[in-house]
Formats: structure tokens, sequence, C-alpha cells
């Protein structure tokens, strides 16, 4: 089933099911020659291409495309995930603890209307729509690497903007060291709030500097095409360098702060999950190690894994953020 807007030539609509990646290729091949300038296609055009596509695929995902990103470290040459993998294998506890469950059962969650409310120590605390937030700053698409702490890990394109570009608007004071992230928590759509996994909602959080670096997304589509609701639609927030569980999904507050959040995992086990999460190979998990990783799609389950890349590959980008810090006691 799909459920559509309309909003300056988009479409915006919810599906469960998943992109071939050879239309994703396909796609991709587009949105460069758009970047670059060197095809006259409007969006409206666009548009019509992807009715087209809606006819031959009928429960295809509706576009959202994105420029070339300008920031550095913002592409990463490792070669894409498959749309299939990275829509079917995810964690969103929301939805069930399995890696198939959101898949399965995130066709409950209702993603329109959606507002995100931003507040705490700002000038200008503001309630935005999810209109507002895509008309706010160009988009652009991210190829990321994702590394989970169970020891998994995918490359994912991403579409959306810096996040700083919302800080911007709002205009923090200077006594916000920290940026609160809460998620979506709706029982009645969501059908695993309220499990004693977690407490609800879901709540992540970053220290201003993190909150404020170019590579740290606001996301509100991957492939080409907007978030499918089990990745975290209608909008999210991805930070390449940590570990998955900081990219908190289907965000509806964002609070900025003198103190230190609260975040939802470090709350519930303090002594596995820190609050920085940082993708360091040196610091182990109590229960296994962070040294090396299984890429989903490439690499089979008994397959040789991949060495684990500190700040998961990023280091040259944010290292810098944490000079002089201990990052095995801030981990």
């Amino acid at each position: 089933m799909l459920i559509k807007t309309q909003r300056d030539g988009f479409q915006l609509a919810r599906a469960d099911e998943l992109t071939p990646q050879s239309v994703y290729e396909g796609r991709r091949d587009l949105l460069k020659l758009l970047a670059t300038g060197a095809a006259g296609m409007s969006l409206a055009a666009w548009a019509g291409r992807e009715a087209h596509a809606q006819a031959v695929r009928p429960n295809k995902l509706a576009p959202l495309p994105g420029g070339r990103s300008a920031v550095a470290g913002a592409v990463t040459m490792d070669k894409a995930t498959t749309y299939a993998d990275a829509s079917s294998y995810n964690n969103f506890y929301e939805f069930g603890t399995d890696k198939a469950d959101p898949a399965k059962n995130a066709h409950t969650l209702r993603t329109t209307p959606w507002t995100v409310e931003v507040e705490g120590l700002v000038k200008k605390p503001s309630r935005f729509s999810l209109e507002d937030l895509l008309r706010l700053s160009p988009m652009e698409e991210r190829i990321y690497r994702l590394r989970c702490v169970e020891g998994w890990s995918m490359v994912i394109p991403w579409v959306g903007y810096s996040l700083n570009e919302l800080i911007k608007k709002v205009e923090p004071l200077g006594s916000a060291k920290y940026v609160e992230f809460v998620t979506q928590a709706d029982p009645k759509t969501m059908p695993f709030v309220g499990s004693r996994v977690l407490d609800w909602p879901y709540v992540e959080g970053l220290r201003m500097d993190e909150a404020m670096h170019p590579l740290t997304l606001l996301g509100f589509g991957m492939y080409g095409e907007v978030l499918p609701n089990q990745n975290g639609a209608p909008v999210r927030l991805v930070v390449p360098w940590k570990y998955g569980f900081k990219s908190a999904k289907t965000l509806v507050k964002i609070r900025f702060t003198e103190r230190q959040p609260a975040t939802a995992w470090n709350h519930a086990a303090a002594s596995e999950y820190g609050f920085y999460s940082n993708v360091n190979p040196a610091v182990d998990h109590p229960r296994w190690s962070q040294a090396t990783e299984r890429r989903i799609g490439e690499d089979g389950l008994f397959a040789k894994k991949r060495k684990t890349l500190m700040f998961n590959g990023y280091e040259a980008q944010v290292g810098q953020l944490y000079a002089g810090m201990d990052l095995k006691k801030l981990f």
C-alpha cells in the first residue's frame, strides 16, 4: 500500500517493497549528470520518469535525488551494499529485535503528517514540518560506511544534508554543549514500544562539535529514494564514524542542552555502550571483539572478516575532535 502526498515536484510515499540494485545503479548514473549540470532534466521531468517506473514496478518508493557532495570524506569508494540487504537487515527495536523484524513490521509506521520540534538552549525554538525540513537545504547524496556494534557493516548511499544547516537556523546559545535527539515512540504504530529492552522513547545525543561537523547528516532518503520505514523514515540522523545505534531514526525532537543527555543504550548498559561510541578496533565490547567486521552482502558468515577502521575510516575528517582524550575510557 502507498500513502502519497505532493511537494514541489517530489512525491513522498511509504511502501514496504525493496528496490533491485540494477534499478538503483541506473538512477545513480543519472544523479551524477544532474549534479554536474550535464543534464537539463528538470525535477518535473524526473517525476515523469518515475511515474513510468511506478507503472512497471508499482511499489517502488518515491524519488529523492541528491547532488554531489563537496564535504570531505562524504563519498567512500567502497562498493555499495545492495538496496535489498540495506533495507532488510536492520536494528530498529521499535519493530522487533531480530534483524529481519523491521522490514516485516514497519509498514505500520505513519510518516505523514510529520513534525520535528527543536527546543532547549536556542534563540529560535521551532516546529518544522517534514516539508519545511526538505526545503531547508539542497539535498546531497553521500555514500557512508555504517558500522554496527554487533560487528557487521554496510555501505549506503544516503540522501540529505549536514545537520549543521538546521542547527544554524535555530541559533544555539553559548551555553548549549550537547544536542539530544528524541525519536518517535507510538505503541499504536510501533508494536515493540513498551517492551522492556529499552526505556522509550529512544534517545541519543552528540556533543555540539560532533553535531556541527559537516559529515553528520540529517537523512531523508537512500539510494535516490525516500527512506523506507524500516531504515528510519521520514527523517533520521547518520553519524558515519560512530556505531550505528548513535544514528537515531524517526526523529521527532531535537533539544539543545548544557548537560550530557542520558542516551538509551548508555542508560540501559553503560559498561557496554559508552556515550561517544566511536568506532574503535582497540576497544572491545565486553562480550565480543571490535577488531574485525563482517560486510553484509559481501562476506559469508564464515568468510574472512575485514579489519575495523579507526573512526570507521573517517579519522582524517574527525580525529581532531578527540585530540587529547582517552578513547579507551571515553568509549
